[in-house]
């Protein structure tokens, strides 16, 4: 596995095809810091543009949480003035933007407490898989603490517009048996299943036609923006690179001869 870490705080590693991104500020239950949203922008715009990654996965150092939300140690010091406040939510902006816009598969792996930032991070990936002792919500409300546009977009689409305002309006907390039946996550395992589940999971990506999950992660993602509206051209570009591409004879032959196909993104 190679390390490429900017940040002692944010690890990045890759293996065999998988992105690893490890929060690692488990004294402070992984809370993020100037700079941690600084470091994981800086990753994902390095995975993004290296071609031997297919699948990313967000992950967390330590047993009790995922992301708890923002570092409030440091607001006193680095969120105090409008400048110092600017500058941390044009690094967390980035951070979501390039999470928002990735055009590969991300799968978060949640375990313990999926809070504030945390979860507004983790709603940015695909597939969430999370173990059945995992916490999520929104304590804003409690703190006096505003959340953007974008984010209150991202969860109203998951989960709908009256549990998006109960989560926002009550800042109360979500067990995963909540949390999956409204569709904040997909998948819940035991602790002790969830390495394997999640690798499992990612494996299965992997072996399946990248330009294919490209082309139904951008049109599923249209649909969220503009609901009953024809999809854009480059969609169409998209579905189409997919018909001339070598991946799709190799998807048929290997159908026909009952093999499994070995995919290129290509």
């Amino acid at each position: 596995m190679e390390s490429i870490s900017p940040s002692t705080k944010v690890l990045a590693e890759v293996d065999n095809a998988i992105g690893w991104i490890t929060f690692n500020n488990p004294r402070r239950h992984n809370a993020m810091s100037l700079e941690m949203w600084l470091a994981l922008g800086s990753i994902l715009e390095g995975f993004g543009q290296d071609s031997s990654i297919r699948v990313v996965i967000l992950k967390a150092a330590g047993e009790k949480a995922f992301v708890s939300g923002a570092d409030i140690s440091e607001f006193e010091k680095k969120r105090s003035s409008q400048q110092q406040r600017d500058e941390y939510e044009e690094a967390f902006d980035a951070a979501q933007t390039r999470l928002a816009e990735f055009d590969k598969p991300l799968i978060a792996m949640i375990q313990g407490y999926c809070i504030g930032g945390g979860l507004a991070l983790a709603l940015n990936t695909d597939i969430r898989i999370a173990t059945e002792d995992s916490v999520f919500g929104i304590p804003a409300a409690r703190l006096g603490l505003g959340y953007g546009y974008s984010a209150i977009k991202t969860l109203t689409s998951l989960v709908g517009p009256s549990h998006a305002k109960d989560i926002l309006f009550s800042a109360r907390f979500l067990d995963t048996e909540e949390a999956l039946r409204i569709g904040l996550i997909n998948f819940v395992v035991s602790r002790a299943e969830l390495p394997a589940k999640v690798l499992d999971y990612a494996n299965t990506l992997v072996a399946n036609a990248p330009l294919t999950i490209r082309a139904s992660k951008a049109a599923v993602g249209e649909v969220v923006n503009d609901p009953g509206q024809a999809g854009p051209r480059y969609i169409d570009e998209l579905v189409n690179g997919c018909f001339l591409s070598e991946d799709y004879t190799e998807g048929r032959e290997a159908f026909m001869e009952k093999r499994k196909p070995v995919f290129k993104g290509s």
